[in-house]
């Protein structure tokens, strides 16, 4: 797999709460934080180990191969959340990859993060 983007944050929430939340993002009982744009798909869980890691498979209707890992590190009482886009190839265009890693930071390090109150 070729990294087309990574980026680490820190979020408000210990690691098991945003663990639970990337592989729910959709739980009604949470506040809603997966706003998708109409070029976008509902991700499925491919992978996970509580409350270290997630893999969704793609966000993009038009690039389906596309893997997003989520690494979660504990950080006092709150969590660093590392986000890596992933394609088996060929790559997209720059402008694509441009895309993808600005909507990945707008709802993990944006609608994610305020989704905890911040």
């Amino acid at each position: 797999m070729i990294e087309l983007g990574s980026r680490m944050r820190s979020q408000p929430a210990p690691p098991r709460v945003v663990w639970a939340s990337l592989i729910r993002p959709r739980d009604p009982r949470a506040r809603q934080w997966l706003d998708l744009l109409d070029d976008e798909v509902d991700p499925q869980i491919l992978d996970s180990l509580e409350p270290r890691l997630v893999v969704w498979s793609s966000l993009w209707a038009d690039r389906l191969d596309e893997r997003i890992r989520f690494d979660i590190e504990q950080d006092g009482y709150e969590s660093r959340l590392r986000w890596t886009l992933l394609t088996p190839g060929p790559e997209p265009t720059v402008s694509k990859i441009g895309h993808m890693r600005f909507r990945l930071n707008v709802l993990i390090n944006g609608r994610l993060r305020r989704s905890y109150g911040q």
